[in-house]
């Protein structure tokens, strides 16, 4: 210890801020790995927690203070150089600090709301709770797009720019850029009121008369949504689309019809009646047929090769493919009606009346050549 003392008394002025410029980066290095490991131990920590925030907040800090303490600590080794030196260079370091120190409150503040957003996602579905995606989302980019605009304005007026001149520009500009960019315009006031009306939402499955669009809601941006189809295909629309076409939301039906018409032989015709009768019955005992919605069993034409009646119901699911298998039921139980009765579900056929009198000569005719 005593010769390292005595190593410092011997350093000379020229050598002294060399070794600051060492200890200065060999803190920075230090400080670093300790806030690496602490924050790591405590974000697993967190996770176990059902608070959205705390987790967020240190797994957001993570990556944004080892930036801010080599931010700091690089801007304070180039004071000491400035100090010894004197280059005109290093007269920049102040403020390339202080915006730096804005952009990685601004990256820790947009990677805090992004993780929050998540975490209440995540934490709702896991518990079976429904959560609105859409309502979500769209808060999430308000609160970034806001912390954006804020951390360019006051890096700009900590440059020394006059922020009342920007905005004042940035009124006149816009009327420019509102001509030049109407279609960006158009699409992101199209996603705004998407976000308000809430016409679908993520995973709804959507699909449009007027255009050859249909498939499940993926993503909806600012700009253009994503729609899945059923072969898997991506489609992109611009937002600005959805507010001059018709959109169905199948996903927010409350009920699936079942509109079916059969026919029967027109020997069979004398049996209508109780079958459609049956029939009634069955639909109205039936466990997934809704009888509090319109339910009818009707004789409804003379067909050219059959009598025919209707059957009219709702099933309580939506769900597509358990609809089919309802339906499917419900087919087969009415045949199975139609067959107890002795009657048959008819198929196209043709007959031919033959007058009396008509003689049908079975010797062939000779040809005369």
């Amino acid at each position: 210890m005593n010769e390292l003392i005595e190593w410092f008394k011997h350093i000379s002025e020229e050598q002294l801020w060399t070794v600051q410029v060492f200890a200065v980066v060999f803190f920075v290095l230090l400080f670093n790995f300790i806030a690496k490991r602490v924050l790591a131990r405590i974000h697993q920590h967190l996770q176990k927690t059902r608070n959205p925030w705390d987790d967020a907040i240190i797994d957001a800090l993570r990556k944004p203070l080892r930036l801010f303490i080599w931010i700091v600590g690089v801007a304070f080794a180039a004071e000491i150089v400035q100090h010894k030196t004197g280059a005109v260079i290093f007269e920049a370091i102040a403020p390339i600090r202080d915006v730096g120190v804005i952009a990685t409150i601004c990256w820790f503040l947009i990677r805090m709301i992004m993780r929050v957003e998540n975490n209440i996602i995540t934490k709702h579905e896991q518990a079976g709770e429904k959560v609105d995606r859409t309502t979500v989302d769209a808060i999430g980019k308000l609160i970034r797009a806001s912390i954006i605009i804020t951390a360019i304005l006051v890096a700009l007026q900590t440059l020394g720019y006059s922020v009342s001149g920007i905005l004042a520009f940035g009124g006149v500009g816009g009327i420019a850029i509102g001509f030049a960019a109407k279609d960006l315009l158009a699409n992101f006031f199209g996603g705004l009121m998407i976000y308000l009306d809430r016409p679908f939402e993520v995973g709804d499955w959507i699909r449009s008369p007027d255009r050859n669009i249909e498939g499940t809601v993926e993503k909806i941006g600012w700009r253009l949504s994503v729609i899945r189809t059923f072969d898997k295909r991506p489609l992109y629309i611009p937002n600005s689309t959805f507010a001059s076409i018709a959109v169905e939301n199948p996903s927010r039906m409350s009920n699936r019809r079942i509109y079916e018409t059969i026919g029967i032989r027109y020997d069979d015709i004398s049996k209508m009646e109780i079958i459609t009768k049956e029939v009634r019955e069955m639909l109205t005992n039936h466990k997934d047929i809704d009888s509090n919605h319109t339910l009818m069993v009707n004789f409804n034409a003379f067909s050219a090769s059959s009598v025919d009646f209707f059957v009219y119901c709702f099933t309580h699911t939506t769900v597509w493919t358990d609809f089919h298998d309802i339906k499917q039921d419900v087919l087969l139980k009415i045949s199975n009606i139609i067959e107890s009765h002795d009657a048959e579900i008819a198929f196209p056929t043709s007959t031919v009346h033959v007058p009396e009198g008509i003689n049908i000569n079975s010797n062939p005719v000779t040809p005369i050549n």
